[in-house]
């Protein structure tokens, strides 16, 4: 099918594995075919073993020199949980990509970059790949407080200017991102807006420039299964019309897709989500105090 030419499945190897924040982890993962693929904007999917879940990760960084994937994820649940237990040198069993469509490359202007917690992982290899372009750059990045901040050097290497703030206030700016771009939109304007984070951030960014009349472009994240558009589970609504976020994204215009319609998806499993990682971190504790006597 023409639908996996440019797929790969492969066992990857974990070559570096980085402690951002206490839950935030970093990976970098052998991975050549899908590094020598892979474009600003795509995502890969990822199978510990086979008992394990997929899990949909969108690419913070690639290196088709060195055949190398970093992946950046938050853990929230059973299956992050123990994906970040892998350690350098582990395998991981199934590593699919680079899934998904790339943003357009291309000179727009001025470019504002807007990264909201994990969210500041996957802006970047667009805000690079738009830089190199000759485009402007303006970045903001944020989260709730300074421990959950990270990559504030990556994201100012590839930026003429960067923003940082906290929700708290514990370091950069006290305040959402949103004021930083309504600061920036009304003082310098822009020629597009690329956002990614949570969803309601990325709501609110795709509110205010939408009274502005910016271009916007949001990444989204939704319940995914397969990857390759067949089930259905990542389903979206974009301007009135279904889309499978997985083959006709995970970039689109922020100013039409139904925010409240995939907040409300997003919550449908996290009860089992809940249990599933309840119960798996009492097996864990049992086994360790099996092991410790």
């Amino acid at each position: 099918m023409i639908l996996f030419e440019q797929e790969e499945i492969i066992v990857a190897k974990i070559l570096r594995k980085e402690i951002l924040t206490p839950q935030i982890k970093l990976m970098v993962v052998h991975a050549p075919r899908v590094a020598h693929k892979a474009k600003a904007g795509q995502f890969v999917i990822l199978r510990i073993n086979e008992e394990g879940e997929r899990i949909p990760l969108t690419i913070a960084d690639f290196d088709p020199r060195e055949g190398t994937i970093t992946i950046i994820f938050q853990e929230v649940g059973k299956s992050t949980m123990q994906l970040g237990e892998r350690e350098e040198g582990d395998d991981i069993q199934d590593f699919v990509g680079p899934l998904g469509k790339e943003i357009e490359e291309k000179k727009f202007g001025h470019v504002v970059c807007v990264g909201g917690g994990v969210g500041i992982a996957p802006v970047y290899p667009k805000a690079r790949a738009l830089k190199m372009l000759g485009n402007r750059v303006t970045s903001i990045i944020g989260s709730r407080t300074a421990d959950l901040l990270f990559w504030e050097d990556m994201m100012g290497s590839v930026s003429d200017v960067l923003y940082v703030t906290t929700d708290d206030g514990t370091y950069g700016e006290k305040g959402f991102v949103t004021s930083v771009v309504e600061r920036v939109l009304k003082s310098e304007g822009a020629d597009l807006v690329i956002a990614v984070g949570p969803i309601m951030m990325m709501k609110m960014v795709s509110l205010l420039t939408k009274k502005f009349n910016v271009p916007t472009m949001v990444s989204l994240n939704p319940i995914m299964v397969d990857g390759t558009g067949m089930c259905g589970c990542c389903r979206v609504t974009v301007d009135h019309q279904c889309k499978f976020t997985c083959v006709d994204g995970p970039v689109f215009d922020g100013h039409l897709v139904d925010y409240d319609e995939l907040l409300a998806r997003q919550r449908n499993y996290l009860d089992e989500e809940k249990r599933a990682t309840e119960t798996w971190l009492m097996k864990k504790a049992e086994e360790e105090v099996r092991h410790a006597g």
